[in-house]
């Protein structure tokens, strides 16, 4: 039977989750997660994990912090003037936003302290910091790049 190796195109069901058994994210009710093994569109772990498994089979992986969206960095965690906010918004801890650095690159900003004169945003990915499980099954292998001869 076929296993995964990379350039394979596969299709994936998952369920992750944090240690402490929160679900982040899960395919359930949803088409599987289809991707190209070792292409860097998911996780390293992710592309580890799926690795050598066969059609229909089922595992767990545990993705350390390191595998999975790095470290918390302080670098990205700033201090924001209050005064610059729109007049009609009133910052909250949890909110979710988007900031621009200028150079008309988006990227998304949580407010994690609001203080009389500044707002603390964390610019980090939401789980940065975070040892990662993943419940897998592999729906299909799709097939991969082709390879090209050369004489």
């Amino acid at each position: 039977m076929q296993q995964v190796k990379k350039g394979d195109t596969v299709k994936v069901h998952y369920h992750g989750k944090l240690e402490d058994g929160t679900t982040f994210d899960s395919s359930e009710g949803r088409e599987p997660l289809e991707f190209e093994v070792g292409n860097g569109m998911v996780i390293a772990g992710f592309d580890e994990g799926v690795t050598g498994m066969q059609t229909g089979e089922k595992k767990t992986i545990h993705i350390p912090v390191d595998e999975a969206y790095g470290p918390v960095q302080e670098e990205m965690i700033m201090e924001f003037p209050r005064d610059r906010f729109p007049a009609d918004m009133i910052p909250e801890v949890g909110m979710q936003l988007n900031m621009s650095n200028g150079q008309g690159q988006n990227f998304p900003v949580v407010i994690v302290e609001v203080k009389d004169a500044v707002v603390v945003l964390d610019a980090n990915h939401p789980l940065a910091g975070k040892n990662l499980i993943f419940d897998l099954e592999l729906v299909e292998i799709a097939g991969g790049s082709p390879l090209i001869i050369m004489p």
